[in-house]
């Protein structure tokens, strides 16, 4: 499959290619952290709830397995990044699905709450170096005409695995004493789908280069594209950079802007979306099971509909402008929730999470972007270790403040935090839609 009409002799750049069912195949390898990920966060509130009794949880039990997979995903993430920049995404990108299942099954045997949160920490380590090693090679093996768009699946693939989440739990509560060990061990199943997808994907032609495989790297890239096909031309890099480079003068608005768009978005998103029904409660809506499923409906439809526009709207006006929205929204729910009857709250709701889920496509798309090849898996960990702080205290707070303060005042948290983050993205981000990797390379 090809969405370009040239002959087979016209010779074309790495970048430039036609979209091929190559593409189609890493995306939809990439998307298995993703589709993990939303699932595992999704579940386990529902775990925690049908499970108090069996592993006798108590409040502070509660909240650590809450977080626990948040906490391993950071230190998967910051751990991975230089890894996968030094040795390459390939081998980590290939076996992690399966370590993963593997993890995913011994939840289901899991007799005290101890042992689970060490199954949660090891999920959440795995899932962090997925989240660097697949948007990182999604990223360099996209075409760049296509890029956001691929990339903009995994987004979608993170939102079907929150979703799918609350349909499991929806369908087996009540099922018998077991029915939580079931909805752990679920996620094995896409995981090891997935496993599959991964088998023969190649290395990075990018990374290929900047490690002086040229030959490796021209081989994979006639494999993709044919004899005709150019690859990358960036020299080789002359020395090994880190993380301290990611702050230098050269890179450290671009780490800021990474991080702190991330932590902007995901304060709000989980802080709103893990406590939807007591948050509906608040505003008077009474059927709280009802709310909650229409806001994941939204979810899903917003990253779907992020997807489709990803590519035709610049990243600076997509970041700044979905934050101007959702803030609005936001706002107006803050002042015209509560005392209004159910339609407005729950309108209000739904479209803010309709906004603020198709600007997580930008998440996927926009971090991977701003850092040059042999930064790349560190930059992308530093923005997810520091989106996945954001989101730790944002589910640890909301509650309190919600109970020390009032909705009113939780709600109006989330605005200022959304008004930051447009105020960032206007300050700092710069445009990478119509940016080659190649050049941004060659640029250093």
């Amino acid at each position: 499959m090809t969405t370009d009409s040239r002959s087979p002799g016209t010779a074309l750049a790495h970048e430039d290619a036609p979209l091929t069912r190559f593409h189609l195949r890493v995306t939809v390898a990439g998307t298995g952290g993703q589709f993990s990920d939303g699932f595992i966060l999704g579940i386990i509130g529902i775990v925690i709830t049908a499970a108090t009794k069996d592993l006798a949880l108590t409040p502070l039990w509660v909240g650590l397995l809450g977080a626990a997979a948040l906490v391993g995903l950071f230190f998967g993430a910051v751990i991975t990044g230089p890894i996968a920049d030094r040795v390459g995404r390939r081998h980590i990108f290939a076996w992690d699905m399966l370590a993963f299942a593997g993890l995913s099954l011994a939840q289901f045997f899991v007799q005290n709450a101890e042992q689970l949160l060490v199954l949660r920490l090891l999920l959440g380590l795995v899932l962090g170096a997925d989240y660097v090693v697949s948007k990182s090679l999604v990223t360099e093996h996209a075409p760049r005409a296509f890029r956001g768009r691929l990339m903009s699946l995994l987004a979608v693939a993170w939102a079907a695995g929150y979703v799918f989440a609350y349909l499991v739990g929806f369908l087996l509560t009540g099922h018998g004493d077991d029915a939580w060990r079931y909805m752990l061990a679920i996620s094995a199943v896409p995981a090891l789908l997935v496993f599959a997808f991964r088998t023969g994907i190649p290395e990075s032609p990018l990374w290929l280069v900047q490690h002086g495989r040229e030959e490796e790297a021209a081989a994979v890239v006639r494999r993709i594209h044919g004899p005709a096909a150019v690859p990358p031309t960036a020299a080789p890099a002359t020395s090994r950079r880190g993380f301290r480079t990611l702050f230098s003068p050269a890179y450290r608005r671009r780490t800021a802007v990474g991080a702190l768009f991330y932590v902007c978005q995901v304060v709000p998103f989980f802080a709103l979306g893990t406590f939807s029904s007591q948050v509906m409660e608040a505003l008077g809506v009474t059927s709280k099971l009802g709310a909650g499923a229409l806001y994941n409906v939204f979810l899903l439809a917003g990253a779907v509909f992020g997807l489709l526009i990803i590519d035709r709207v610049s990243r600076r006006r997509f970041l700044i402008g979905t934050f101007v929205i959702g803030g609005v929204l936001l706002a107006a729910l803050t002042a015209f929730g509560a005392g209004s009857g159910p339609v407005v709250p729950v309108a209000l709701f739904t479209a803010f999470a309709f906004v603020l889920s198709a600007a997580v496509n930008l998440e996927f798309v926009y971090p991977p972007e701003l850092f040059p090849t042999d930064l790349r898996a560190s930059g992308v960990g530093i923005a997810v270790a520091a989106s996945r702080i954001g989101s730790a205290a944002s589910t640890f707070l909301l509650p309190v403040v919600e109970d020390s303060y009032g909705t009113t005042a939780a709600l109006g948290g989330c605005v200022v935090i959304l008004l930051l983050g447009a105020l960032v993205c206007w300050a700092w981000a710069p445009e990478t839609s119509r940016e080659s990797l190649d050049s941004l390379d060659a640029r250093d």
